[in-house]
């Protein structure tokens, strides 16, 4: 006989305020295999269609099922049951709007961040679309690659105490992802150009280095790396000027 296991999962829905927020319990047989995501469809599909949550992919790409787990923000498609002691509780991730339950809007957090990173290639060259790409070191590429596989799923951001007490935060997701931009040799900016980016508490001196980014990241980017060469590059244009 399969284990029974019981879910305290966080209920709120913010169309009903007169309805306060309370934890809901569920139990559920556990199946070999089973993760947090194919719990929480299980509850929806027998128990409760009401139950709010995100998933895409179910592959740990698309980092729609982001919530925390246990107390850790972790991807329900990643967590087994298994391995996870006692009552399963179900948080919504911090920091980002909540929509219902355990569903957050991440994706205008990470629009909004795009835009104040300015995450695209910067250049005054005219795009030829005849010319033969130009060629790219495979150091320089491996390293790109490195950072594009952040899947914006929000862990980082959810454990991160900075990002929890200021809105202006980037955080390691948008230090990231000036990192990216800062080793491609397409982009143009001038270090004064990424320093009025990231230079301040907002960007890569806002860090209290207690590294919950790199705890948190289901991808397990090198977050603090990301963070110490963007602290590098800015101390060096805050001293020189370059």
């Amino acid at each position: 006989m399969n284990k029974q296991r019981k879910f305290s999962i966080f209920r709120y829905n913010p169309n009903t305020p007169e309805i306060k927020p309370f934890m809901q319990e569920y139990v559920l047989e556990e199946v070999p295999g089973m993760t947090i995501f194919v719990a929480l469809n299980k509850i929806r599909e027998d128990l409760d269609p009401s139950l709010m949550f995100d998933f895409v992919c179910r592959a740990a790409i698309c980092g729609s099922c982001a919530m925390v787990i246990n107390g850790k923000p972790r991807l329900a498609c990643k967590t087994l049951t298994s391995d996870l002691k006692g009552t399963i509780t179900l948080m919504p991730l911090p920091v980002f709007r909540l929509i219902g339950d355990l569903s957050v809007d991440t994706g205008t957090w990470f629009r909004q961040l795009s835009l104040k990173t300015e995450a695209w290639i910067h250049s005054e060259k005219k795009f030829d679309p005849e010319a033969v790409e130009d060629r790219m070191d495979n150091r320089i590429a491996l390293e790109i690659y490195e950072a594009e596989r952040c899947i914006e799923c929000g862990c980082c951001i959810a454990g991160c105490v900075t990002a929890n007490i200021r809105e202006d935060f980037l955080g390691a997701a948008g230090i990231n992802r000036v990192a990216r931009f800062m080793v491609d040799p397409r982009d143009e900016r001038t270090p004064k150009q990424y320093f009025d980016v990231i230079g301040s508490d907002e960007g890569a001196f806002g860090c209290m280095g207690l590294m919950a980014c790199d705890d948190n990241c289901p991808m397990q980017l090198p977050l603090q790396s990301q963070l110490a060469f963007v602290r590098r590059k800015m101390l060096a244009y805050g001293l020189w000027g370059k």
